[in-house]
């Protein structure tokens, strides 16, 4: 049965933004099968990586942080550089990957340690990302600010068994993101540009830097928002877009496939929240995959719907800033998806 949005859905959400309860909205796009269903912009106070941008007036060609939703572009990333050949396969050591560190891989507890782990968040080493962003003590930023990154994740003492517990971890992308610059030959974003974004189009980004000049693989990257609307768009085709095969459908399944629970009821493949949620127009609970970033930042797929969904928003390092995306997806997205 073909479906379509209820023609108030743009009215729903301009009245959510009215009442108050739909907060710090920066831009909003839904797709569905490759059409834009919806986009609205607005203006708000805004960052660069953590750096005061002022007030800014949104609109089509703004570029945004993404923060943490780029770790779900190094997953697609990683998936084509292993396509290609250039990267260690998942079930590799991870340990034999960093041989600058014969002291680290020396190490009999951290054997055991596969790619696929830091792919998952299940290494099971020590991490605290709980700390805001503006704490020194914040892993992710200790990590920015030591003069090791790679040597500082390593080192990290292990706290659970590989593979038996997610531990939110900026540190696992970075080695993933090493892995791919040295596989590659190129930096991260050079990388991304030639073998992702080129090929969708996309010809306008950034990607922020550590003091050491190192791109930060777990929260780095800017879009403009139809352009990460056309990743979601890619990763719903299954890694294939215009008749154009980007990345491979066995990487693009594996990663939306739960590898373990997050402990708060949503589950966890290669760097891609997973979860399910009601959709009156679809029997049962539907698989959603999304990419989260610090401030209300998200990307929502609904594959069997043909549903993606870009939120961008101003709430940086806030507890709540999750709650204005999930209203979004779920009582403006899912609520008014029809039967047409």
């Amino acid at each position: 049965m073909p479906h379509s949005f209820d023609p108030s859905l743009s009215r729903k959400l301009e009245a959510g933004i009215e009442a108050g309860l739909l907060r710090d909205l920066h831009a909003v796009l839904v797709g569905h099968r490759g059409e834009l269903a919806l986009e609205r912009y607005y203006s708000g106070e805004d960052q660069n990586w953590g750096q005061p941008l002022g007030n800014v007036t949104f609109d089509a060609a703004t570029l945004h942080d993404l923060r943490s939703v780029t770790k779900s572009v190094v997953s697609l990333l990683y998936g084509i550089a292993l396509d290609r050949g250039l990267v260690p396969p998942v079930d590799a050591p991870l340990m034999a990957q960093f041989p600058d560190y014969p002291d680290l891989a020396a190490d009999a507890t951290k054997a055991g340690l596969t790619i696929e782990h830091a792919l998952t968040m299940t290494m099971g080493l020590e991490w605290d990302e709980e700390r805001p962003y503006t704490d020194p003590l914040n892993s992710e930023i200790a990590m920015e600010n030591a003069p090791d990154r790679y040597r500082f994740i390593l080192e990290r003492p292990v706290v659970a068994e590989a593979g038996t517990r997610w531990i939110y971890s900026g540190g696992s992308v970075a080695l993933i993101g090493a892995l791919i610059a040295r596989g590659t030959g190129q930096s991260l974003p050079d990388f991304a540009r030639e073998a992702l974004f080129t090929p969708l189009g996309i010809d306008e980004f950034e990607w922020s830097s550590g003091p050491d000049g190192v791109p930060s693989a777990a929260s780095g990257l800017r879009l403009r928002p139809r352009d990460l609307l056309r990743i979601g768009e890619l990763v719903l085709n299954y890694g294939e877009l215009n008749g154009q095969r980007v990345v491979s459908r066995e990487w693009i399944e594996a990663s939306l496939a739960p590898a373990i629970g997050t402990g708060d009821g949503l589950d966890y493949g290669r760097l891609w929240f997973l979860g399910q949620a009601p959709t009156p127009a679809l029997p049962g609970e539907q698989k959603w995959a999304g990419g989260f970033g610090n401030g209300g930042q998200r990307l929502w797929l609904m594959p069997d719907a043909g549903l993606a969904a870009v939120i961008l928003a101003g709430k940086y390092n806030a507890w709540d800033a999750w709650v204005t995306p999930t209203r979004i997806w779920r009582e403006i997205v899912l609520a008014n998806l029809v039967e047409a």
